[in-house]
């Protein structure tokens, strides 16, 4: 597209500023073509003179002289070249060209945005990997639904992209849902069963152990608690895939703790980072040397009663990662795991990995308000609402795109209120009505007979509003959004392109008549209202939203 066009004219400038010897190599790679945040500042913008000038310890106006001097020569969409501030080149293109957009969205379609830049690197993207103790919270559906778009993120530009979830099937809270279940059966047999002090409260519980109940009647009364432990896991995770199926999520592959231990990954894993010095014995349990990779303190990885911390298994699991050939590694979890991810990347790197191919998408809480009110919620007493009830509310478009309205580092509060609201100050319907509006222009033009024309057809040099200007510009970023955001792991920049597409689409619709009197106006406006549709359609498509045709 425009951007791209522009972006290898600069590279054949500094190249060729390299020949002349008006700068050295030293900038190479290192400067970027970004859109300005306001009108005035032009088109497109380049930093090039800045870095240069940084690096070389030189004017940086006088470097962007010299740049700007070489792209007037050659400037046949560049209307004109502005040298701004300190040093940014600011560009204005042509309006005439902006029209050219429309050609490559109509041909390509839905394929229009996808690229190949992932080149078919293996990634694997882990998330949920929720601990089957209980139904998903909405903690847990911020996540799936994080590390569901940046999959689907992921594979539209080329990456081969597995999801993993990591089925934690051991540990002391699995011990406890064991215990809370047999102490429910044993209740409802109308026998006393000790009810673990931080026990498993929610009825879901009590379903589990009325299902046991029906089954087996009072013949298991003296069952180890094992049995119940695995009845439940069981339950609650063909529950948690329902969930993940509401919402239009998959995995590829369920990988289980219990393998890292059978296999004797993780006694391997202690092995070897003892027989490299980083493991030592205190107090009857065994310390992982995190000092020695920046931290101030060292970790236990096995406690004195000779259960392995929770560091350890994680650290197996990434080795294991690595050893099925992954090339890039993106792992989603909530902010309760901060403490826990340098531990983690300290032994991946202790065992001889690099740890630059992992990344660590850490994303906040989600506050849940009602009447303008939190909703209290607490996992163990089960006083919380699940996934399974908010996609009952407010259907799973609503939830998604509410999940992805904030950057993960951001406090979410999901305003239950305003989520169920057919109107504009809906965000998720603002959007999506934005799509319907263009099916309807489409429909309506059809009845009066109006063929719509491909680009090459249709007058397109009737496109001299301003508004429509401003369209063509945001559809023509598009392909380089997908880009950016896939490789920044970064789904909410879709979201917030679609939330400003469907803005400038409303405004332009309340001032601007598609099918006019005019029938060449309305056969130009018409052509750009269908490229409008392909791009709001892909980009809800592609963080994994439908498009309706009518609302």
């Amino acid at each position: 597209m425009i951007k791209s066009q522009l972006k290898k004219r600069i590279d054949a400038c500094f190249e060729h500023g390299l020949k002349k010897e008006f700068w050295t190599s030293a900038a190479t790679d290192k400067y970027t073509v970004e859109v300005p945040k306001h009108e005035e500042q032009g088109d497109f913008s380049t930093n090039l003179a800045m870095v240069v000038a940084g690096m070389e310890k030189r004017n940086p106006r006088e470097v962007a002289s010299s740049l700007v001097s070489m792209l007037e020569a050659e400037s046949d969409f560049i209307e004109r070249v502005e040298i701004a501030g300190p040093g940014f080149v600011n560009f204005f293109i042509r309006n005439d060209v902006w029209t050219t957009v429309l050609a490559p969205i109509s041909e390509a379609d839905e394929k229009f945005g996808l690229s190949d830049i992932g080149k078919g690197m293996k990634v694997m993207v882990e998330f949920v990997s929720a601990n089957p103790t209980g139904p998903l919270s909405i903690g847990h559906g911020r996540n799936a639904i994080l590390g569901d778009s940046i999959a689907r993120l992921l594979e539209s530009v080329g990456y081969d992209v597995t999801r993993e979830y990591y089925f934690n099937d051991a540990g002391r809270q699995m011990r406890v849902l064991g215990e809370s279940t047999r102490a429910r059966y044993l209740e409802l047999l109308g026998r006393e069963g000790k009810f673990p002090e931080d026990g498993y409260q929610g009825d879901y519980i009590y379903d589990i152990a009325n299902s046991i109940m029906r089954d087996s009647g009072d013949t298991l009364a003296d069952t180890d608690v094992k049995f119940f432990k695995d009845r439940a896991q069981s339950a609650i995770f063909v529950d948690i895939e329902n969930t993940l199926k509401s919402m239009g999520i998959r995995f590829d592959s369920y990988y289980n703790e219990h393998t890292l231990y059978e296999k004797g990954f993780v006694d391997e894993v202690v092995e070897d980072l003892r027989g490299k010095g980083f493991v030592y014995e205190k107090d009857g349990a065994v310390w992982f040397k995190t000092t020695e990779f920046g931290q101030e303190q060292d970790r236990v990885i096995i406690k004195s009663t000779g259960e392995p911390t929770y560091r350890l298994p994680d650290i197996a699991y990434h080795q294991e990662k690595f050893r099925r050939g992954f090339e890039w590694m993106i792992d989603v979890f909530g902010a309760d795991h901060i403490a826990t991810v340098p531990d983690v990347m300290s032994g991946v790197r202790a065992l001889g990995y690099d740890d630059k191919k992992i990344d660590v998408i850490l994303h906040q809480f989600v506050t849940l308000l009602r009447d303008g009110k939190q909703v209290k919620m607490s996992t163990r007493k089960a006083t919380f609402i699940t996934v399974d009830e908010l996609l009952d509310e407010v259907g799973p478009d609503v939830l998604r795109f509410y999940f992805l309205m904030r950057k993960p580092d951001s406090q979410l509060e999901f305003d239950l209120d305003l989520a169920t609201k057919q109107e504009k100050e809906n965000p998720v319907y603002y959007v999506q009505y934005a799509h319907a509006r263009l099916c309807s222009i489409e429909r309506r033009a059809q009845e009066k007979g109006l063929q719509i024309n491909t680009p090459d057809q249709a007058p397109l040099h009737l496109l001299v509003e301003k508004e429509e200007h401003q369209l063509l510009k945001a559809m023509a970023v598009y392909p380089a959004l997908v880009s950016e955001a896939a490789e920044d792991l970064a789904p909410h920049q879709i979201i917030f392109y679609l939330i400003d597409l469907a803005g400038q689409l409303h405004s332009y619709y309340n001032k601007h008549k598609v099918i006019t009197d005019n029938e060449e106006l309305a056969d130009a406006r018409l052509c750009m209202s269908r490229a409008l549709k392909i791009v709001l359609r892909n980009g809800l498509q592609l963080v994994g939203l439908t498009a309706p045709e009518s609302m």
